[in-house]
């Protein structure tokens, strides 16, 4: 079964397997539409619809379409978690320059190819345009609990504080290079690559 997201972000968390899919089937509606009419043009009928599900399961589980969106927003970091970690169990332990390489490639993949992530990604751009930290904040402490096994490290707030940086100047560079060229533009995502090994080498080797 696919994650789902925590129960925290849904009104009444799936329990059944067929509840579950509901779920998935709502938030794949969900995403597919932000792709094609945006999030202000986002209606939680649209979605029942597109999901072939009644408009009281929508309900059942979100109050409104931010909630939604929040959710999608959850699952997506699941998705990119379970994502890195399968890269990870290709690689040698301790290998922080295979960890960055992993992180990085798995999110450019995500924010290429997942429907819906160039508006929500990891909950920080709803409404379009806003920049709030709070989700860079969420997806540091996912990696500090992700890698800090891997590298051998304690997962302590100076780790933290590393990959907090090391977050907000990616999540800086990455929405450049993708205002550049809708693909991401290479030469900046690459400049992004020196500028993070320069910073994580002097950190953690």
């Amino acid at each position: 079964m696919k994650p789902v997201p925590h129960a925290t972000t849904l009104r009444r968390a799936p329990v059944q397997r067929r509840s579950a899919e509901r779920l998935t089937r709502i938030l794949d509606a969900c995403a597919g539409l932000l792709d094609e009419v945006g999030y202000d043009a986002l209606s939680t009928r649209a979605v029942a619809q597109r999901a072939g599900v009644p408009i009281g399961s929508v309900y059942r589980f979100f109050g409104n379409k931010r909630q939604m969106a929040d959710a999608l927003a959850q699952r997506n970091l699941e998705r990119y978690a379970e994502r890195v970690t399968g890269r990870l169990k290709d690689a040698g332990a301790g290998d922080w320059r295979a960890a960055m390489d992993a992180v990085l490639d798995e999110y450019l993949a995500m924010k290429r190819t997942a429907p819906g992530f160039s508006l929500v990604d990891f909950g920080n751009q709803i409404p379009v345009g806003a920049r709030q930290g709070e989700p860079n904040h969420r997806v540091a402490d996912r990696l500090t609990g992700l890698l800090s096994g891997f590298l051998g490290r304690a997962p302590d707030e100076d780790l933290r504080r590393t990959f907090l940086i090391a977050v907000e100047t990616a999540d800086t560079l990455v929405q450049l290079a993708f205002r550049v060229d809708p693909q991401g533009d290479e030469r900046i995502i690459a400049e992004m690559r020196e500028l993070l090994r320069s910073y994580l080498g002097r950190v953690l080797d």
